[in-house]
């Protein structure tokens, strides 16, 4: 907690306590009265209340720098700097989309020169072994995907947390791929005839996850247009199978 604030609060917690002795000048005689225990335990939890009141005032600010830190970078992980010369962060827009769940995707846009040179965006792959998967997915004009993390789930420690970096380069895979190659058909793990590995022992995981990445390139074909990435669709799209 900063100067500022501990001020701030020693001086609350003085002035309620000069309060209370006004109000209990003769303590022994309160004591005898039946509301006495009762406005004792409401001081205590007026006092309790602001305290807390501004710690979390106080620590708001830190709280939301964090979460802005960490965003931004997992959008430079999907999206390389060199990419854009723009705010990524706070350069965003939000489609609607009725084939996505939530009914609407928020897209972080990198430009350069005032040019898309690429989206980022979060995207749930569903049908994970203990419930979805939250992914970040970049992807550039071409519809090539410039990288996928996975930025939350439930997976079996040692056995479908090889989808996280720390853990397996499975996921880095990704960068580079496209609805043209593998051709959408192909967007499956090998066990299920496609082209991607699966791991030992977990084959639910990856098929979600690819699945997943999968339906981002299909997002951001559907959306191109309004995307500013060019006109037209890329090739392959309407090749998918759904």
């Amino acid at each position: 907690m900063n100067q500022e604030v501990r001020h701030v609060v020693k001086s609350a917690c003085q002035n309620c306590w000069h309060g209370m002795l006004r109000e209990f000048d003769d303590l022994d005689e309160r004591r005898k009265t039946l509301d006495y225990q009762t406005k004792i335990l409401a001081a205590a939890a007026l006092v309790a209340s602001l305290v807390l009141g501004i710690v979390d005032l106080g620590t708001s600010g830190a709280i939301a720098r964090r979460q802005a830190e960490d965003m931004q970078a997992t959008l430079s992980d999907v999206i390389p700097p060199s990419l854009h010369d723009n705010d990524l962060l706070n350069s965003t827009l939000t489609l609607s989309d009725a084939m996505v769940q939530a009914g609407e995707v928020r897209v972080h846009v990198a430009k350069r020169q005032d040019a898309v040179t690429g989206v980022a965006f979060g995207w749930v792959a569903t049908g994970g072994y203990s419930g979805p998967i939250r992914l970040m997915i970049g992807i550039d004009p071409a519809g090539k995907v410039l990288g996928a993390r996975v930025i939350a789930h439930a997976e079996t420690p040692g056995l479908g947390d090889k989808i996280e970096t720390g853990k397996s380069p499975w996921i880095l895979g990704f960068t580079g791929l496209s609805l043209e190659h593998p051709l959408p058909a192909r967007w499956k793990v090998k066990k299920d005839g496609g082209d991607f590995d699966q791991f030992a022992g977990a084959t639910i995981t990856p098929r979600a996850v690819v699945a997943g990445v999968a339906g981002a390139l299909e997002f951001v074909a559907r959306h191109r247009l309004e995307l500013g990435l060019a006109d037209g669709r890329p090739a392959g799209l309407e090749k998918i199978v759904h």
